[in-house]
């Protein structure tokens, strides 16, 4: 059964081109207008995708590829230089993880560890490691179905989530890559909260909390890795984007970090200058969405 895949036509610095999704939004590739070439992103199926890039063209005016028309072909990777010892195996392809992912396994362990107490707990409206786990899940799948309404306007941005970083347990809730830069985006859900940054400061209900810090440290991590990967400079800034929250008082942003309301990320990003050429935008979504990436001892 073929899914339903999604086609955003883009046109811009003398291209245009066809940006095909599937039904989760992963990019499955693009097809060149101008030229009728289509290059795949590895697993995507071509006899899929070009059948429904055949009946886009046939929609909107643009003649049959006819019997010319090249199969596409999938990106195929550089070839790596000689070495002495086997190559590392294949990275997990980080597209395909799901908003929220590492935390809604932290809550089910909570849970299966303790299942009695867990639902004693949510009766009575108890705070406990599970319900931090799954609210923070909540938050992070609330900041990406945000994040793909910029997507939907924008095909060149993409996003991963979840995405884990080093051996002992810590993740990205997103990485975002665009043209207006490289982003990691640390969700912070906090329902019917009031919310007040001033610099480094950050508190929840009067309580500090360190967002500031935590985000900074993890947007450097976040560059030192993806230099190494990219063999050039990623200059990479954390967002803190609060949700759920009553009220966000905002009295001075931080130095380095930014705090944006989730239902302003969107249009926040949108809003940015261009930075990245669509070559190394390109070359840093594909290293960052091989979690060999994220596990080097560059960072």
């Amino acid at each position: 059964m073929e899914q339903t895949l999604t086609l955003v036509r883009w046109r811009r610095y003398g291209k245009d081109r066809l940006y095909v999704r599937d039904g989760q939004d992963q990019q499955l590739g693009w097809h060149d207008l101008l030229t009728g070439h289509t290059m795949l992103n590895p697993g995507a199926r071509a006899l899929e995708v070009e059948r429904a890039v055949a009946h886009w063209r046939s929609q909107h005016g643009f003649p049959s590829l006819g019997d010319q028309q090249q199969v596409p072909q999938p990106v195929q990777p550089r070839p790596a230089p000689a070495r002495s010892t086997p190559p590392s195996p294949p990275g997990e392809d980080l597209a395909q993880r799901r908003a929220g992912a590492a935390a809604r396994e932290q809550a089910d362990a909570e849970r299966r560890a303790a299942p009695v107490r867990t639902l004693v707990a949510r009766v009575l409206g108890v705070h406990t490691d599970e319900r931090a786990w799954r609210i923070g899940a909540k938050g992070e799948e609330k900041v990406a179905a945000e994040l793909q309404k910029l997507i939907a306007s924008d095909p060149r941005w993409c996003v991963l989530h979840a995405v884990p970083v080093g051996n002992r347990g810590s993740d990205i809730d997103h990485v975002v890559v665009g043209p207006g830069g490289v982003f990691t985006l640390n969700a912070k859900h906090h329902p019917d909260a009031t919310i007040w940054v001033g610099g480094d400061s950050l508190r929840v209900n009067g309580r500090p909390y360190p967002y500031v810090r935590n985000s900074r440290h993890e947007a450097a991590r976040a560059a030192r890795l993806l230099s190494a990967a990219c063999g050039m400079p990623v200059p990479v800034q954390g967002l803190v984007v609060p949700v759920g929250a009553a009220k966000l008082t905002i009295r001075d942003q931080p130095r380095d970090v930014t705090v944006v309301p989730r239902s302003q990320v969107a249009r926040w990003l949108r809003a940015l200058p261009e930075r990245l050429s669509p070559q190394a935008a390109q070359l840093v979504y594909e290293k960052a969405r091989d979690s060999r990436t994220w596990t080097s001892r560059s960072g």
